[in-house]
């Protein structure tokens, strides 16, 4: 399982609607139309080459408001996170390409939804590429008689057609340098930004002051074990309370904390702590069954 990354695909309903608004603006090349005159050329030598606009005004307003409602959506049942930046919707030809960065500190986590034609792609590169856990702590487990090869330090995710691909921003990680097409409707395509404001979510009649009474009861119960750890990162909960007030099918829904690997051991002990302090919570009857997400941030 890695922690760090988040894969949907066949994510949004307008996907189609969006990527045709695109290809209608730049079916004609000898057009010169208002709505093409809107891209940033953003070059940073050594670091970036991309075309990019902001996505909310490049697109029209209810198709737009229609996806990010979604994507808004998605981010507060499965991170905890209430809201997304402004993203950016940002188009890569020959040339354009992201050198490894990590960014901070924007959001919990970090989105990429693809527009790109990827399986008729006609360019090389456009993946988006993550350090592997492995590199990360080279030397915990280092054995002199491995060879290592690029799979085995980096993870390529391609940006396939309505995915959505959701990480730890911290990490290492860029795109690859596209190589082949100097044609905007044949170039990699792609919305993304960051997902912030982490706080716990409801969906049913428990009342958000009866959640925060619980959830207070946490520090007490993670103390002993959270003050020695040097812990980074968040943990995200999803459970179920039942109309008797009964916690029910809880499970982790992503898991970015982060620990020296000689405290790994330490940090299960810590996220089953917190499972367990949950799994344990009490609320008042009511008359309906209520979903939660409940996001722990880990700074230090």
């Amino acid at each position: 399982m890695n922690r760090s990354l988040l894969v949907v695909d066949d994510f949004a309903k307008e996907a189609r609607a969006l990527r045709s608004v695109f290809d209608e603006r730049y079916k004609d090349p000898r057009s010169a139309r208002g709505d093409r005159f809107v891209w940033d050329y953003w070059h940073v030598p050594d670091q970036y080459t991309l075309l990019r606009t902001p996505a909310w005004e490049y697109f029209p307003k209810k198709l737009y408001e229609s996806f990010h409602r979604n994507l808004v959506q998605w981010g507060r049942r499965t991170l905890g996170c209430h809201d997304v930046s402004p993203p950016w919707l940002s188009l890569y030809v020959e040339g354009c390409r992201q050198e490894l960065h990590g960014d901070l500190p924007h959001g919990p986590f970090a989105f990429v939804f693809s527009l790109t034609p990827w399986q008729k792609r006609a360019f090389k590169g456009g993946e988006t590429l993550m350090l592997n856990e492995g590199l990360l702590d080279y030397w915990d487990d280092f054995a002199s008689t491995r060879s290592v090869e690029s799979p085995d330090l980096i993870t390529l995710v391609p940006p396939r057609f309505n995915r959505l691909v959701a990480f730890d921003p911290r990490i290492p990680h860029g795109v690859r340098r596209v190589e082949g097409t100097h044609d905007p409707r044949e170039g990699r395509l792609v919305i993304h930004g960051w997902f912030v404001q982490p706080r716990p979510f409801i969906e049913g009649p428990l009342p958000v002051e009866e959640l925060a009474d619980r959830i207070a009861e946490l520090p007490a119960a993670i103390s002993e074990i959270a003050e020695e750890l040097p812990i980074a990162g968040a943990l995200c909960l999803g459970f179920t309370v039942t109309a008797a007030g009964k916690v029910t099918t809880l499970s982790i829904l992503s898991d970015t904390t982060r620990v020296p690997s000689p405290y790994e051991k330490m940090r299960d002990q810590l996220i089953l702590a917190v499972a367990r302090t949950v799994a344990s919570f009490r609320f008042s009857k009511r008359k309906g069954r209520s979903k939660v997400t409940l996001p722990s941030v880990f700074e230090r």
